[in-house]
């Protein structure tokens, strides 16, 4: 037996002889909180305007983008794994810096101004349920992220924000205090159904750019990245491919957990908002608190606390996210020291992007700026910002100097191209509404 076998061989053995719920917990990692994270609560009033809008009738989408998000985010994966490179530190080592700070500054923008839609939509809620006054609440929920993912220990706050997740099962719940028609919603979730109408293309487009969005593959190639440092016995996998068997196995299951996971929850919104606010007419929904509001009198004061609730929950782990997929994205093309392993005095800098991302979304609270009108322009710079950053990564994972062994091909590279078609269109039609 080859050296190479042997290792290989010995890969394997290590992997098997782990009881199958100790594999389970070791699978779940970065796409599972990618996942997780995706359903922040701008994400949720997307769905529940969708919900309100048109129905039952749009929750099929969801089905047919879970492919494509848990292709690319698969893809982004596999590039911080095999490279030991997040996608920004990629970027910067083989393209030109006029793009690399294109996309850099396109994605700080955009999570800065979604932290700020989370921090208002959090504080609202809170304010739903307990009353008092919101800017204070943005300030205690900004101070309570940012400091939980500088100060905490990286292993540590991974288990936290794993933890965190459990937050979103009150949308699961939720359907059930809904009195939900379930033939209808199974038919809405499985059978396409398409209005040929400008107020359903252009909720298409806002849960295509929903799903897909670049602060999320940023994030996961960069914990990627960290796991792997974590572990003695890991190196990225252009410089030990023996190990490339069980890495990949491991990252398509977390991968797939985690967005399926996310696109149940979204699923669940559409169909709990569907089977009260749409029932009854009211279909503007302008944010997240504005639907846990409006359910009050539709579903009962228990519905409207447990999606209040689940605003708070889900907040708290996609802040965070944001902030620190700002961070990596802007130290990697620096080529500062990056990575929520080391102590801030060891990345000063990389603390210092995450900390200014988090403080200067608390700031929009007190401008001008309605944060509701801001997350349209959120999507709109986001999907200008994911669709060079989907064309080169997927470039780059056919690329031998960079993937060494290990390109992405067949099945998972066609639904990576078609994922970023998708989102091509998808900003194509955002901009066409802009215009007209």
């Amino acid at each position: 037996m080859t050296d190479l076998s042997a290792k290989v061989a010995q890969d394997q053995s290590n992997v098997a002889a782990k009881g199958p719920f100790q594999r389970f917990l070791r699978t779940i990692g970065p796409g599972f909180v990618t996942g997780a994270s995706d359903d922040d609560p701008s994400g949720i009033g997307t769905y529940s305007q969708a919900g309100a809008q048109l129905g039952f009738s749009i929750g099929w989408t969801l089905v047919f983008t879970f492919p494509l998000m848990a292709a690319i985010q698969e893809i982004a994966a596999r590039v911080g794994r095999t490279t030991g490179r997040g996608i920004s530190g990629n970027l910067c080592r083989h393209y030109p810096v006029s793009l690399v700070w294109f996309v850099v500054m396109l994605l700080f923008i955009a999570n800065v101004i979604n932290i700020g839609a989370d921090l208002s939509a959090m504080a609202d809620a809170l304010k739903l349920l307990i009353g008092g006054p919101s800017p204070l609440y943005v300030l205690l929920f900004g101070a309570i992220c940012i400091s939980a993912i500088v100060f905490l220990n990286y292993s540590r706050y991974v288990t936290v924000l794993k933890w965190t997740t459990l937050s979103l099962f009150a949308y699961v719940i939720a359907p059930f205090l809904a009195h939900v028609p379930w033939g209808e919603a199974a038919s809405g979730v499985l059978i396409p159904s398409i209005s040929w109408n400008g107020t359903y293309f252009t909720t298409l487009l806002a849960i295509l750019g929903t799903t897909i969005s670049p602060y999320l593959f940023f994030w996961q190639a960069s914990e990627e990245v960290e796991e792997e440092e974590l572990d003695p016995k890991a190196k990225p996998l252009r410089w030990a491919p023996w190990q490339a068997l069980s890495a990949f196995s491991r990252i398509r299951a977390d991968t797939l957990v985690g967005m399926a996971f996310s696109n149940l929850i979204g699923i669940a919104i559409v169909i709990t908002t569907a089977a009260t606010l749409h029932k009854a007419g009211v279909t503007d929904v302008g944010s997240s608190t504005d639907a846990a509001k409006a359910l009050e009198p539709v579903a009962g004061r228990f519905a409207f606390m447990i999606f209040a609730a689940g605003i708070i929950g889900t907040g708290l782990l996609a802040v965070p996210i944001l902030a620190g997929s700002a961070a990596y994205a802007v130290g990697e093309a620096f080529r500062w020291p990056v990575g929520l392993e080391r102590r801030p005095k060891e990345a000063i800098a990389f603390y210092a992007t995450l900390v200014s991302a988090g403080v200067l979304g608390m700031g929009i609270m007190f401008t001008p700026i309605d944060p509701i009108k801001a997350l349209y322009w959120s999507a709109v710079i986001n999907g200008i910002c994911a669709v060079p950053a989907m064309v080169v990564m997927m470039l780059m994972t056919h690329r031998p100097d960079i993937m060494g062994d290990f390109p992405v091909h067949g099945w998972l590279r066609m639904l990576g191209w078609l994922s970023t078609l998708a989102m091509s269109l998808c900003v194509l039609g955002l901009v066409l509404q802009w215009m007209l």
